[in-house]
């Protein structure tokens, strides 16, 4: 009786294995998650260590308040409602909560202790940034390893250590434990995105359809960013610090049941064909202008991760929900993004769809200081997150397509270099947003990223028609029947095309 339901299940398996839309919602819940763990932690961090290293250091020069005790014996564990850090808006308690020492010296200060926080700028961008350090390190060797093993082994490996580097969050009561959390996240995210996105070039060889999968792909890391923040924020606020953690490792397990269905992670499956060596595609102008827009374009929130909370703590007295809600018009809008511009660039053109992506990042930015409350950041953010969508959805088709014009069609290296540069964004923006917020302020910081930015947008044009090498010309005419698409308007690819016969009939 076992025999029907168990041959049924084996067939769905298999069936499953060869379905392209299958390999594509498993990495898609694998890029979610990730990005759900990435950004969680940014509303969390600043105020918990000013919860426990500030304020704890404090606590026993300083007399009891008695407005803040029956908020204290509310508040849930690790909640910043029952300290000073946060005092309610509008209301005198918040006065005498501050009352105990001396206001500092900005007449909107909202906390205590400015020289401290000042040095958590520079603390927390460090924490943030040593996971994209590390992922920096690991995405070149990840890379040559998906060529050499296949990428079903290195998915698998990547959602392990990301289910251990989860749990270690929710148990971190201290820096040092909380930084090798966040680097060993890293770890885990380089073997999760880069064969995953390796695997997705792989199973969709159509240039447009790898548009559309690519997109759909980034939908996931971007409902990671969506969900991430505000989730935290809620989750620390009104149930406690491990909550938010716990439950991510809870769905940390379901995917790696996913993939056990899907993906067959004990199979050695290398690349058909030799990967071009990492360094030839370093040496490629294209590929290098493609990898500078992700990794600018990404570099403005990720400068906006640690510093925006705590600029916002000590200009607008937010409550501890709102730090990570500023950041949920950015998630909604790159969503879009997308999702959108996946399907729309090759249309009207991936370089341009780039190119004005990265001026918009650049003038939202240039808009972020100007905000006065929560309410002020919210066109600041959709416009920084939709722009990122846009570059994000053009760039990463970008990169499979010049391997494939100008290189061997093995994509694992060609998407390590691509998380390279976005990882290179997320480390170089929180370590040193954090040394420029204490030297210039948080305004400067934006100036000086926004216009980096737009001074960067007018170099995606040369990805307008980048031509192949003439040993891929040869290759692709001769065996490949559907040509790959160029990412020029119709009419220059007809130009193209003409121009193409007349020099086969010469």
């Amino acid at each position: 009786p076992l025999a029907v339901p168990l041959a049924m299940s084996q067939h769905w398996l298999a069936t499953g294995r060869a379905s392209p839309r299958l390999v594509l919602a498993v990495v898609f819940v694998a890029l979610l998650l990730d990005n759900i763990l990435l950004t969680v932690v940014v509303p969390i961090v600043p105020t918990f260590l000013y919860t426990t290293e500030y304020e704890g250091a404090e606590s026993p020069a300083s007399p009891a308040l008695p407005e803040a005790t029956p908020a204290a014996t509310r508040a849930p564990p690790f909640s910043n409602s029952d300290t000073t850090t946060v005092p309610v808006r509008g209301s005198t308690s918040a006065g005498n909560g501050t009352g105990s020492s001396p206001a500092g010296p900005p007449p909107r200060g909202c906390l205590q202790g400015g020289e401290f926080l000042a040095q958590e700028n520079t603390r927390v961008g460090l924490l943030f940034a040593s996971k994209a350090l590390v992922q920096l390190l690991v995405n070149p060797w990840v890379g040559v390893l998906t060529n050499r093993i296949g990428y079903h082994i290195p998915m698998f490996l990547g959602f392990t250590i990301m289910f251990l580097s989860t749990v270690m969050f929710a148990f971190s009561g201290t820096y040092t434990l909380l930084f090798i959390a966040r680097a060993l996240q890293g770890i885990g995210s380089s073997f999760s995105s880069v064969a995953g996105l390796g695997l997705l070039a792989s199973v969709y060889p159509d240039d447009s359809e790898r548009g559309r999968a690519m997109g759909i792909a980034l939908g996931g890391l971007a409902l990671g960013v969506l969900i991430g923040a505000p989730f935290g924020s809620v989750m620390y606020e009104f149930v406690g610090k491990a909550s938010p953690f716990l439950v991510l490792a809870f769905l940390a397990l379901l995917d790696g049941a996913l993939q056990l269905c899907i993906l067959q992670p004990s199979r050695i499956s290398p690349e058909s064909t030799k990967a071009t060596p990492v360094s030839t595609l370093l040496r490629d102008p294209y590929i290098l202008v493609a990898a500078g827009a992700l990794c600018f374009s990404n570099m403005g929130v990720a400068m906006l991760e640690p510093t925006l909370p705590i600029w916002m703590l000590q200009t607008m007295c937010p409550p501890q929900w709102q730090l990570g809600m500023a950041f949920l018009p950015a998630s909604i809008s790159y969503l879009v993004g997308t999702n959108l511009f996946g399907i729309l660039a090759n249309r009207m053109g991936r370089w341009l769809c780039s190119m004005t992506g990265m001026a918009v990042v650049g003038i939202s930015l240039l808009c972020v200081p100007l905000a006065t409350n929560i309410y002020g950041l919210i066109g600041p953010n959709a416009g920084l997150g939709f722009a990122i969508g846009m570059v994000d959805s053009s760039m990463m088709p970008i990169m499979g397509y010049l391997v494939d014009l100008r290189h061997t069609s093995a994509y694992g290296t060609v998407y390590a270099i691509a998380d390279v540069a976005f990882c290179m964004g997320f480390a170089v923006g929180p370590s040193t947003g954090g040394a420029i917020v204490r030297a210039l302020g948080f305004p400067w910081l934006m100036v000086i990223v926004g216009a980096l930015n737009v001074a960067y947008a007018p170099l995606c044009w040369l990805l307008r028609s980048p031509p192949a090498t003439e040993e891929k010309m040869a290759i692709l005419s001769q065996e490949c029947p559907m040509q790959p698409k160029s990412y020029t308007p119709k009419e220059a690819q007809q130009e193209l095309s003409l121009a193409g016969e007349a020099e086969n009939v010469e």
